[in-house]
């Protein structure tokens, strides 16, 4: 009676067996397949290693079509493709990263240098407008020292007119004092000459003789 089922349990068994492995066949299918579908539908991977991601499913048809004794060998490929298709994916995503990374920091840089550029622009003009308002101030600085070296020269021109003038004024005064003093020496020896003849009295002048005349009758 044992030995009846055991050849029953041995017989199911190996009936049961080959659904077995077509059963994990499926399942090993089954998660392949759904690993790379997650892959192919994920909104930032999805769009990289397309390549890897074509192989990855070629892989997994062979191995839904694969044989008992190719199966190991199939499974482990399949395994393989999608592996290298999430890393190609990954690594793709991560190099598109590092070049957005690098664009971003050359837009930076391009900015900073348009920035500096401009700084410096500004800061150039600036100092022209020093350099041009330093000019016109030494200008104007220049302008008023010949000015004020004309008004000086001037000024010591009319100095030299006035001192002239006042030396040919002390000359006409010098010989007014003199014609002064000449006319009133002239003036004392007329009077002193004056004064000296009206000092001697002169001699009465002689009485004429007066002629008689003849009388009459005679």
């Amino acid at each position: 009676m044992k030995r009846l089922a055991t050849t029953a349990m041995i017989a199911l068994l190996a009936l049961a067996g080959p659904a077995l492995a077509a059963r994990q066949d499926d399942m090993d299918v089954s998660r392949l397949s759904s690993s790379l579908d997650q892959l192919a539908n994920d909104p930032t991977l999805g769009t990289y290693a397309q390549a890897e991601q074509a192989l990855a499913r070629a892989a997994i048809a062979r191995l839904e079509q694969s044989g008992r004794s190719d199966r190991p060998h199939a499974l482990y490929l399949a395994e393989r493709r999608v592996d290298l298709a999430k890393a190609a994916a990954q690594l793709q995503d991560a190099q598109g990263k590092l070049s957005q990374l690098d664009r971003e920091h050359d837009q930076i840089l391009l900015e900073m240098s348009r920035r500096e550029a401009e700084a410096a622009r500004m800061e150039l003009e600036r100092q022209r407008m020093q350099y041009q308002m330093a000019q016109e101030e030494a200008a104007r600085l220049q302008q008023q020292g010949m000015e004020a070296s004309q008004a000086a020269e001037q000024a010591r021109a009319e100095a030299e007119r006035a001192k002239k003038l006042a030396a040919a004024q002390s000359r006409v005064a010098k010989a007014a004092r003199r014609e002064a003093e000449l006319a009133a020496q002239a003036a004392r020896a007329m009077r002193s000459q004056m004064q000296g003849d009206t000092g001697a009295v002169p001699a009465a002048p002689a009485k004429k003789k007066s002629a008689k005349k003849p009388a009459s009758g005679d």
